[in-house]
């Protein structure tokens, strides 16, 4: 990466009512697109969250102008720089909440939530024995990249978090507990959540992972692995210390840190894979997925049946010859 890279990607959200999400959602796209923008943003009654990308000069002009509507005045936008777009396309979508809980009560951060707690807080309050750290993300996040010793919830989506808690009570119970996620938006609700349920001693990751891998004091020490995050880069780093790789191959379980989609459209899991295993097991998760009728991997590669049939068979034997 140059000195000076061409485009930044643009993290943000803030807690903050948006009367009109619909009408909100179609005038912000609009001025998205008119300034060169790509990326995600949410937009509910109870904020905005996003991430955008674009050129110093855009994305210059989006910080300024967003800053000065009243709503998002104090918003803290967390800054990478890129090469290019971080993004395909540009999308500003209505929702009924920015992260999905769907919870029976719903959180409001500003009336409850876990105590903030600066990096080098969370990074001293870790390696306290009574601390147990919880990561509020979903399991391919975790593992790629987390805390060293943080929990990793057997959970898919952010929404199986609270019925995960309830069933580990045990764990938690009498502890500190220390919740993170990629930029912090997920921890205000989930750690409101958890003052909620009766835990006493509940803090958050201000600012999440990202901004505790830029903090010119911590330098991500004892994050392990990369940070998963959602745009075309997958993952970035965070530990400027040391980098150890935690993530491992899905086929073999050699270290890795590159991801995949499974080339099933209907199953699409993200698994762990090197280039070469990619290849060997035709980017699929599963017996069922590699011989599913619309997998993706033998259509852009022009895969015979024969092709197809000689690949299965080489695999079949070779589990038979390790077995």
């Amino acid at each position: 990466m140059s000195e000076k890279a061409a485009y930044r990607v643009l993290l943000y959200y803030q807690y903050v009512t948006i009367e009109n999400p619909e009408e909100f959602a179609a005038q912000h796209l609009k001025f998205c697109k008119d300034i060169n923008l790509k990326g995600r943003i949410l937009v509910a009654k109870e904020g905005i969250n996003g991430t955008v990308s674009g050129t110093w000069e855009d994305t210059e002009t989006y910080m300024t102008e967003m800053k000065k509507d009243p709503r998002f005045a104090t918003m803290v936008f967390k800054i990478d720089e890129a090469d290019q777009h971080a993004f395909k396309k540009m999308h500003v979508r209505p929702r009924k909440e920015l992260v999905t809980l769907r919870l029976e009560d719903d959180i409001n951060p500003h009336e409850i939530t876990g105590k903030y707690l600066s990096p080098r807080e969370f990074y001293e309050a870790m390696q306290d024995e009574n601390t147990v750290v919880l990561d509020a993300r979903n399991d391919y996040e975790y593992d790629l990249g987390h805390f060293r010793g943080a929990i990793r919830p057997d959970i898919e989506t952010f929404r199986e978090l609270p019925a995960w808690v309830r069933a580990n009570k045990e764990k938690l119970e009498g502890k500190k507990i220390l919740t993170y996620c990629t930029g912090g938006i997920r921890c205000e609700k989930f750690s409101g959540w958890l003052v909620k349920e009766g835990f006493e001693d509940v803090g958050q990751l201000h600012g999440g992972i990202v901004t505790y891998g830029k903090d010119p004091e911590v330098q991500g020490e004892l994050w392990d692995g990369q940070c998963y995050v959602f745009d075309e880069r997958i993952a970035v780093p965070v530990n400027r210390k040391e980098h150890v790789i935690v993530g491992r191959d899905y086929f073999d379980g050699t270290p890795c840190e590159r991801y995949i989609n499974c080339a099933n459209p209907e199953c699409n899991k993200q698994i762990l894979a090197s280039e070469e295993n990619e290849h060997k097991y035709m980017r699929s998760c599963s017996d069922e997925c590699r011989v599913h009728p619309r997998n993706l991997y033998i259509k852009e590669h022009n895969l015979s049946p024969e092709e197809v049939e000689q690949r299965l068979k080489a695999l079949e034997e070779e589990t038979v010859s390790v077995n």
